[in-house]
């Protein structure tokens, strides 16, 4: 890694050139990459970078790793894409790995989108299914729409049925109105969501029954914040309780991220609770576009029938196969157990760094945030970039690190090395 002064020649007209034709929705990329190895990237310029977002948590092997390249050049040149009249027999490998690594039960189903939003966006349309079926609910004449719980501080895509179950006000607000009957109970407060169950009722002003309860297990968004297993135990028992489904989104949690497959799988964030349905994206193809759902069990995966929901690239076979050999390769390469061992050591560098304007580490395996001593996340950000160390600023006052599940522990050192270094007195412009 070295220390970058100025945006080079080829990246200033690159970066010229993204403002003429791209849509304002991202604001001005930070550098033109172009190639990667490992956990390291290189830009246009030729200045290299050591990797501690993976594209947000989705690179999960890496960069050219050779076995995911193998595949995909295997699978391109044989079929990239079929319509969804015909199947492949990645996309059926894929959805027979997903339902083993997920531990779910005989006659569980995976719906394939291309995104953790559509994974999302299915997982509601599945909701809003079973909301029907339950007593007191539509079609029955006199019935309510039945209703949707989702936390404070999630976050579950930006389509609009997604962006209905995502707490953020600032991108929430200029879309509305969104998708009605889903409401939001307070992050890790069992009262809160004990209100939202006991206002189900008959008479005037009585509401229809929860159909389900979406949430994450770490709200990433949020500055990646776990939430309390006797919490989600709580939220089960009321689910049961009252007939509600389940569903952890685990668009950023999943494929190995925090130490299991899922982090249901944990039980120090789950308690030991099994989820209803299980939403996934982001690692899950090693960088391919990918997303999904896992609904657990017959019933509820019966909900959907031919035409009640689809996409057409959605479990294409190019994807599956990338598929294929990300899970492969986690499972072979033991990258669960580096997951947990490079977290660990991440954490506790960061914790033993010496650095004052680092206030604690949290998080699970390979999902991890630094808490700042005052809000400068985004010109801690930005200086560690210039050093040579691609972060995020997921909240004012926190840096989130989800790496490439191949970081090394050398990689690690160098990246604790950096930020050890990084002034006190940094400011958020």
């Amino acid at each position: 890694m070295k220390s970058l002064e100025t945006l080079g020649a080829d990246g200033s007209h690159w970066l010229s050139e993204y403002k003429d034709v791209h849509m304002n929705v991202f604001g001005t990329p930070l550098r033109v990459l172009d190639h990667g190895l490992g956990s390291h990237v290189w830009d246009v310029d030729g200045n290299e970078y050591l990797d501690f977002l993976g594209g947000i948590a989705v690179n999960s092997l890496g960069y050219a790793h050779p076995k995911w390249v193998a595949a995909i050049t295997e699978q391109a040149g044989k079929i990239a894409h079929i319509s969804n009249y015909f199947a492949s027999e990645p996309q059926i490998r894929l959805a027979e790995m997903l339902i083993d690594k997920a531990g779910a039960p005989e006659g569980s189903h995976v719906y394939f989108g291309n995104s953790g939003a559509e994974g999302n966006e299915a997982a509601i349309k599945l909701a809003k299914l079973y909301g029907r079926t339950m007593p007191g609910a539509l079609p029955k004449i006199g019935g309510k729409q039945a209703r949707i719980v989702a936390l404070t501080h999630g976050f579950h895509g930006r389509t609009l049925g997604a962006l209905s179950a995502t707490w953020k006000p600032d991108i929430r607000t200029p879309f509305e109105p969104l998708v009605p009957n889903i409401e939001f109970a307070t992050s890790g407060d069992l009262r809160s969501m004990e209100d939202i169950f006991s206002s189900t009722g008959k008479g005037r002003y009585g509401k229809g029954p929860v159909a389900a309860v979406i949430m994450e297990l770490i709200q990433g968004e949020a500055g990646v914040k776990a939430m309390d297993p006797e919490y989600v135990k709580g939220v089960r028992a009321l689910c049961d309780a009252h007939g509600a489904l389940l569903i952890f989104d685990e668009v950023q949690t999943g494929i190995g991220r925090t130490g299991e497959w899922f982090a249901f799988q944990r039980k120090d964030l789950s308690g030991g609770v099994v989820p209803d349905a299980v939403t996934f994206a982001k690692g899950v193809a090693g960088g391919f576009p990918m997303g999904g759902l896992i609904a657990f069990g017959a019933s509820l995966s019966a909900l959907f029938t031919p035409g009640s929901h689809g996409s057409t690239f959605a479990g294409n076979p190019l994807a599956a196969a990338a598929g294929v050999a990300t899970l492969t390769a986690i499972q072979n390469e033991h990258l669960m157990e580096n997951a947990e061992d490079r977290g660990r050591q991440l954490r506790d560098g960061l914790e033993h760094c010496g650095n004052p304007l680092f206030a604690g580490a949290r998080g699970r395996g390979l999902l991890d945030a630094v808490q700042l001593s005052h809000p400068c996340a985004h010109a801690a950000a930005n200086w560690a970039l210039e050093h040579g160390l691609i972060v995020n600023a997921v909240a004012p006052d926190a840096l989130r690190f989800a790496p490439p599940l191949v970081v090394t522990a050398e990689d690690v050192d160098a990246c604790v090395a950096v930020l050890t270094k990084m002034p006190t007195d940094l400011k958020n412009d």
